[in-house]
């Protein structure tokens, strides 16, 4: 084998991605070129036509030249309606109807385009030779044609880790290349760059109970989210697990809290992850949920289903680095352990069910990561753990992690069988803490509704609290006729 010439970079030695195989190792070595290159200056610090002026919007939106580059830091300084003019100006369509955030990207977008240049954006995973790869949610954030290569100068220079949201220039791949090379970095986690060195790294943040309520109620006909509201409230940092049978609902469940989450807390970056589910559900998720879903789906290896996970919680504990609220919906936390199991290197110790003593350590490890975080953000992971499945390894998986969580929702397949949906078990669904998530007179309230319904059956019980809340609009007149009527 030859040695590589005087400039040009060795290729990889470690073993790539996670798990990839040996061909895709192969293809993912760096663009010869692009590895030696310095990166062009970066998004943070001033550059030829760059605008760098410090002070209020108005003065940044007065002093602009036509085709003047402005960077992330004055485009966030800047108010909507100049942005809005900027637009316009740029010829960007709908800029009315956007967020800030989104019209922030899309200007950037279209001057990096203006110069002849592409703008992209991915999540990074870093090799173990130094460089990284920026991977696309498209293919479920695994090793893919589209991946676009970081340099380790670039890497190093903003101490970037594995999970960051990367946005910037990108140029074509040089003759003999086979990625598009990343060589200005202009946003990270959608902040200015020079901000990555400010963070603290999630292990340091400080835990706390959640003590912010994320609404589920939208309208009249959502019950599934207005009964949660009331009896098992979620909050922002909630570790919460539903348990539920085969056919219970679990499916839905997790679609309307998505869906709830989106409608009423816009703020929130939501993370829908399916992990050996069926295809079709993969695809009915993605076209019901107003929010990123990422699936391994069952006809992948175990090595994948761990891979997608680990790229997941590592892109969310970096929101959270940036004071972000973050919302992972899991289904199933079941079946993402027994991935776990299966590549886990045998230790010689099998639990009951044939599970092997350490392989609980990691996904425990993903599910722990939910909390709420004294110096800002969140993370909430709303994990479902399958039981009655007549597998002991599933009943010993959801035995580990009972108590763990902060929130459980049991499903009750006597409801089901009813034809009562939701079918949620009241008696042993709650939410520790609840007292920080709701005011004390409805707390009261919820205390005096719990009384009266644990004295009948679970079916009736649903069944009277779904027919009084079909009654009324919302959950506030619906406590208020119970205490009139009591």
């Amino acid at each position: 084998m030859s040695r590589p010439g005087p400039g040009e970079r060795p290729g990889p030695r470690g073993n790539g991605p996670r798990g990839a195989p040996r061909e895709v190792r192969e293809k993912e070595r760096p663009p010869r070129e692009a590895a030696s290159e310095e990166p062009v200056r970066q998004g943070g610090g001033p550059a030829a036509g760059t605008a760098t002026v410090n002070g209020p919007a108005s003065d940044i939106a007065a002093v602009r030249s036509p085709g003047e580059h402005l960077s992330i830091n004055a485009l966030t300084r800047m108010n909507i309606s100049d942005l809005a003019d900027l637009a316009r100006e740029l010829n960007i369509s709908g800029a009315s109807a956007m967020r800030k955030q989104d019209l922030i990207f899309q200007i950037l977008k279209a001057q990096t385009e203006q110069r002849g240049y592409v703008f992209a954006e991915g999540v990074l995973e870093v090799l173990p030779d130094g460089y990284g790869f920026l991977r696309s949610p498209d293919y479920n954030y695994l090793p893919g044609p589209d991946d676009l290569y970081g340099s380790p100068s670039q890497i190093n220079r903003f101490g970037l880790l594995t999970g960051d949201t990367v946005s910037g220039q990108v140029r074509h791949p040089k003759e003999d290349e086979k990625y598009f090379a990343l060589i200005k970095v202009e946003a990270i986690n959608f902040e200015d760059p020079e901000k990555s060195r400010e963070r603290i790294f999630f292990d340091n943040l400080t835990p706390l109970y959640p003590n912010e309520h994320i609404r589920l109620e939208t309208n009249s006909d959502n019950l599934s989210g207005r009964v949660m509201d009331l009896l098992t409230p979620i909050g922002k940092g909630q570790r919460g697990l539903i348990v539920a049978p085969p056919r219970t609902g679990k499916t839905m469940l997790i679609q309307s809290i998505a869906n709830s989450t989106t409608e009423n807390h816009p703020e929130i970056a939501l993370i829908v992850l399916l992990i050996d589910e069926r295809p079709e559900e993969v695809t009915d998720m993605q076209r019901s949920v107003q929010g990123e879903v990422i699936a391994s789906t069952f006809d992948e290896p175990a090595q994948r289903h761990v891979q997608v996970a680990e790229m997941v919680i590592d892109k969310a504990k970096r929101l959270v680095e940036y004071k972000k609220d973050v919302v992972i919906l899991l289904d199933s936390i079941t079946r993402l352990a027994r991935a776990y199991n299966t590549v886990a290197p045998p230790s010689g110790k099998v639990l009951s069910g044939g599970i092997d003593a350490n392989a609980l350590q990691r996904p425990k490890r993903f599910f722990g990561a939910a909390r709420n975080i004294e110096e800002g953000g969140s993370l909430t992971i709303i994990a479902t753990a399958l039981i009655d499945t007549g597998s002991r390894m599933d009943d010993v998986i959801f035995e580990e992690f009972k108590g763990t969580g902060n929130m459980e929702l049991h499903l009750d397949r006597k409801l089901v069988d009813r034809r009562v949906y939701p079918a949620i078990d009241l008696t042993r669904s709650g939410t520790r803490k609840e007292e920080l998530l709701l005011s004390k007179d409805i707390l009261n309230r919820v205390w005096v509704l719990r009384k009266v319904l644990n004295q009948m059956s679970d079916v009736e019980a649903m069944e009277l609290l779904l027919d009084r809340m079909s009654k009324s609009k919302n959950n506030g007149q619906f406590l208020k006729s119970m205490s009139d009527s009591a």
